[in-house]
Parts: structure tokens; C-alpha cells; sequence
């Protein structure tokens, strides 16, 4: 038998990856980059990285003279603004733990979150009052709600006992706090899943995980982020820590854009050219409303060139809009809050530098290729491991250093436990990845529409419907049929003033698709359902078309 020596090891500084290290990197040595906000009480605000450390410091004295502790929850109910901002570094970097909660959410649901997580402190914005008021009497582990609002914004009179002000708390505050070093698998912040089957689900991050999918993020491979970046974020930090950029910008030393609550294209548009916006992050409905009013008023882009879009898939009509009339570079990217939530991003290799447009095109449509830190592969339904082909369909199951092993709280079921197989987390996508490891999502596992045995995937159905100059939304979901079990439907939302008939509608996808996954039929409606996070709801469609019957 061989002996194995030990390893020589090496002779470096161990210091852990802690949220903490990011500010006073910035502060230290990015100092004097801007973060500019728009606030809810209307107006614009703006300061230094350094200040913002400075005033985030004030805040863990306040976190510490509300006697939370190390590992506890402090809930926020706030927009994109410098005071969330503030509560980023403020409770991670104390060793608190940063509960963002999604105001989208039904009442019900933030009521159970605030109260599952065991929040101590709920800080929220003005929009937010209403909602805090009429959850406050059901969240008894909240031992003080703080508004993020100097004293002139108060209420007069409030139904939350214990209201606190935010600016107040801040002014009272001294400067003097050290930022503690702990353990970096503590930890960080709390994201809970958007709830759209059973009660939301928490994914539990550590300042190791989410340092790590900071560097990552900011590679050129991922986002691409640098100094020399002004980077808006519309993705909300209610939202999976806006995709992570609060930590991947600081990082970088780039200048920071915060949107507040407007959202719209027109606001949207003023800020982006207002601040020199060169990057951006968001759904894809947001970019449909910034395009839109883009378009309409005839206007262009004089700095904005590169936008990452995720959440959903990018409808291929607004990726070409994007490039070739508005000359902004589209990356899109896929993940989700058990990967914190950034997984793969798009681009081209070398390899496809001298392929013809649409060829580029067709690969830039895809999710893209995993980032370094995340592994991924597709199975069947009996776990066997599939070929990298571009053809064939799996579960999509992925791993990596910030992905979560088991959710917040509880020992087993869906409020905790180990979920993994074989050391894998099972996304609930189904995906096909391609010889140079493009992964391109085909579905939701419960969306897939199962027609005679034979799968048939509704995205792609989807996006060549969003490619007529009629539709302004679409969805695909499969309805019963007595002898194929499941047939696809398409139900479509037209463009204001455009006229569009079901045969037109199924004419547009000749030779576009395989006869078998030709939709049975087209409905036409007002409007679709979208869950907190801005994705379609097919589960609600889905029960909207319940006892539908096709024709004939």
C-alpha cells in the first residue's frame, strides 16, 4: 500500500470572502464612484460609495442598539434606492441576515414569509405603508417596522405600533463600528422562491456564495462589468438581490443607478440618458415597455449599449429590435433564486465569428454557457445522463458553490431538507445543450406539453408567435385531447390597433415548426396572468383553460 504524504500547503493570507470586504474595497479604493437614485418621495439623490459606507456603518450601530444578533432576519419591503442599499451592507456585514421580500407577493404570502423567517426588524419604503399596515398585526416576531424616509415623509398617525424613521435612527448613529470578520459559510441574506405552487420557499445564501457569484458575475464571460460601467439595475433588489449587481458593481468600482419605483418606459428612458446608463439588467416586459416607448417617439440610445435580459425567455423579435434598430448588445442569461441566482450567460466564440448573422443569432437566443463555479448536465426521467446534442431534451440539474443543498428552515418536505440527487439540484427546466455546451431551455418541466408520447416545447412555439407584428404576448399550454393527451393551445394578447385572426395566426408557423406541434388552436385575449416577478403564469392559464374543447 502506498502512502500518501500530506499536501504541501500554501503560504497565503487567509482572510474570508465576507459581504463586508466589497464596501470597504469600494470605499477604500473606488471611493468617489457615484450611486444615484431616484427616490419614492420624487426626487433625486445622489452620494459617493464612500458615503454610502460611512452611512451603512451608522446603520449596523442602529442594528446592534436594536439588539439584533448575529444570524437573526431583518426583513426589507423597499425599491431599487441608496437606503436599500445601505441595509445590503449594513445587516450582512454585522452578521445579521438581509430577508428581501418581493411587495408583489399576495399579502397572505408576505405575511407568512416575514413570519416564517422570524424577521426581528421590517424596514419598507413609503409606497409600501398600506401593505405593512394591514401585515403588521399578523407578524409577531417583528419587533419594529422602520420606514426608509426622513421625518418630513412621517405619517401623522400609523396602525403599526412601534413605526421608527429611518433617517432618524441614521442621524443618532455614530460612524465609529468596525466591520466584524466571521465565518464565511455564515449566513448572508434570505430569498424566498415567488410561491406560484404551495407556500414560498427560502433560499438561504452565504457571504462566501454570494462573494463568489460576485466575482463570477463580473466577468467577461458573464455581465462584463467594469469601472468604467454606469450600470442601472431595473431587476429589483426585491428580486433575487437584483441578479447580484449590488455587489458585482461595487466590486467593480462602477458607477450605480438606482431607478426607485418608475418603472415605465418614459422614466426609464429620461434616467438611462439623464446619467449616461452604458449597462442594464431586467425581464423581459420591462424592455418591451422601454423598446415600445422608444420607438413610438422616435428616439435612440446615446450611450446605452449592452443590457442583460433574464427571468424569462427573450422573444427573439425584441433581441433583433434591440440590435439592429437600437444598437444595444442583448446577453442573455438564465437562473433562478436556488443559484442566487446566475447560471449561464450568452455569447459567442471565436469559432462563430464568420458565421452569417442569423446563424449568430440563433446561438445568441440561447441561455447561453455556465459561468465558471456552475456544473450542469440534462437526464431522463430515470436519471440517466443525456448527450450534448442540441436535440435532445432533459432535466436540467446543475451544482456549484452558490447553489442552494437545502432550503431555509424545517428538517424535510418543501420547507427544508436536502434536495438534491446525487449532488445535483433539479431545476424543473427542461433543456437541450449543444456540442459546445450552450444550454437552451424548451420548458418548464410542468409546462411541457406531452402530445402521443412525443414532448413538445412551448417556448419555441411562443417566440415565433411574438415574431408577428400583431402579437404583443403570447403563451403555449397543453389542454386535454382523448387521444394525443395533451394538444397545444396558444392564447394571444394582439398589439393595440392590430388586427390578427386565428388562420393568420397558424399560417405564420408554416414551415417554422414540425406539423406535430402545430397548436390546435389560437385564442385571443386582453391580457395574460404575471406573478410577482413578471412571468407568465401557465398554472393559471392552465386552470383558465381547464374544460377548454378543441375544435372538432
Amino acid at each position: 500500500m502506498t502512502n500518501l504524504q500530506p499536501p504541501l500547503m500554501g503560504a497565503m493570507m487567509d482572510q474570508p470572502l465576507l459581504i463586508s470586504s466589497i464596501i470597504r474595497f469600494a470605499a477604500r479604493h473606488y471611493g468617489g464612484s457615484e450611486i444615484v437614485s431616484r427616490r419614492v418621495e420624487g426626487d433625486m439623490h445622489r452620494y459617493t460609495v464612500r458615503d454610502c459606507e460611512a452611512r451603512a456603518r451608522r446603520l449596523a450601530n442602529v442594528l446592534r442598539a436594536q439588539q439584533v444578533a448575529p444570524g437573526e432576519r431583518v426583513g426589507t419591503l423597499a425599491w431599487n434606492g441608496y437606503r436599500h442599499m445601505e441595509l445590503y451592507y449594513a445587516v450582512s456585514g454585522s452578521g445579521a441576515v438581509l430577508h428581501t421580500i418581493n411587495p408583489r407577493l399576495h399579502p397572505d404570502q408576505i405575511a407568512y414569509i416575514v413570519n416564517h423567517a422570524e424577521d426581528q426588524l421590517l424596514f419598507f419604503d413609503l409606497t409600501f405603508l398600506p401593505l405593512v399596515e394591514a401585515i403588521a398585526p399578523r407578524c409577531p416576531t417583528v419587533k419594529a417596522f422602520v420606514l426608509m424616509s426622513d421625518r418630513a415623509h412621517m405619517p401623522a398617525a400609523s396602525n403599526s405600533a412601534n413605526l421608527l424613521c429611518y433617517e432618524d435612527l441614521i442621524d443618532a448613529a455614530s460612524t465609529d463600528y468596525a466591520w466584524p470578520e466571521f465565518d464565511e459559510h455564515a449566513a448572508a441574506s434570505l430569498c424566498y422562491t415567488s410561491g406560484t405552487t404551495g407556500n414560498p420557499k427560502g433560499a438561504l445564501y452565504s457571504h462566501r456564495s454570494t462573494v463568489l457569484h460576485a466575482y463570477a458575475s463580473a466577468m467577461p464571460n458573464a455581465l462584463n462589468v467594469g469601472a468604467a460601467d454606469v450600470v442601472l439595475p431595473v431587476v429589483p433588489m426585491f428580486h433575487v438581490n437584483a441578479w447580484g449587481l449590488p455587489y458585482s458593481v461595487l466590486l467593480a468600482g462602477a458607477k450605480l443607478v438606482l431607478p426607485g419605483a418608475a418603472l415605465d418606459g418614459k422614466s426609464l428612458y429620461e434616467l438611462f440618458e439623464a446619467e449616461g446608463v452604458t449597462f442594464s439588467a431586467g425581464v423581459p416586459t420591462v424592455w418591451l415597455g422601454l423598446v415600445n416607448y422608444v420607438l413610438q417617439n422616435g428616439l435612440a440610445f446615446s450611450t446605452f449599449r449592452r443590457t442583460v435580459i433574464g427571468g424569462a425567455a427573450c422573444p427573439p423579435a425584441l433581441m433583433d429590435t434591440l440590435i439592429d434598430r437600437l444598437g444595444v448588445k442583448v446577453i442573455h442569461a438564465w437562473g433562478m433564486t436556488e443559484m442566487s441566482p446566475l447560471g449561464t450567460t450568452g455569447g459567442l466564440l471565436a469559432k462563430h465569428r464568420d458565421l452569417p448573422v442569423e446563424s449568430q443569432r440563433a446561438i445568441l437566443r440561447k441561455q447561453g454557457h455556465a459561468i465558471f463555479g456552475v456544473d450542469m448536465k440534462i437526464v431522463d426521467d430515470g436519471g440517466c445522463e443525456l448527450p450534448w446534442d442540441g436535440r435532445t431534451f432533459g432535466h436540467l440539474l446543475v451544482r456549484g458553490p452558490w447553489i442552494v443543498s437545502r432550503y431555509f428552515g424545517g428538517n424535510s418536505g418543501d420547507e427544508g431538507g436536502d434536495v438534491l440527487q446525487d449532488g445535483w439540484f433539479p431545476t424543473g427546466d427542461v433543456a437541450t445543450i449543444d456540442a459546445d455546451g450552450f444550454m437552451q431551455i424548451t420548458d418548464r418541466s410542468k409546462d411541457v406539453i406531452k402530445s402521443g408520447g412525443e414532448w413538445i416545447g412551448s417556448i419555441d412555439i411562443e417566440n415565433i408567435a411574438m415574431a408577428h407584428p400583431a402579437v404583443l404576448q403570447a403563451a403555449c399550454i397543453g389542454v386535454h385531447h382523448p387521444k394525443w393527451d395533451e394538444r397545444p393551445v396558444l392564447v394571444v394578447v394582439r398589439r393595440p390597433g392590430a388586427s390578427l385572426t386565428r388562420e393568420e395566426m397558424l399560417r405564420f408557423f408554416d414551415g417554422r415548426i414540425a406539423k406535430f406541434w402545430m397548436p390546435d388552436d389560437v385564442v385571443f385575449v386582453d391580457a395574460l396572468p404575471t406573478g410577482a416577478t413578471g412571468k407568465i403564469q401557465k398554472n393559471r392559464l392552465r386552470e383558465q383553460f381547464r374544460d377548454y374543447r378543441l375544435p372538432g
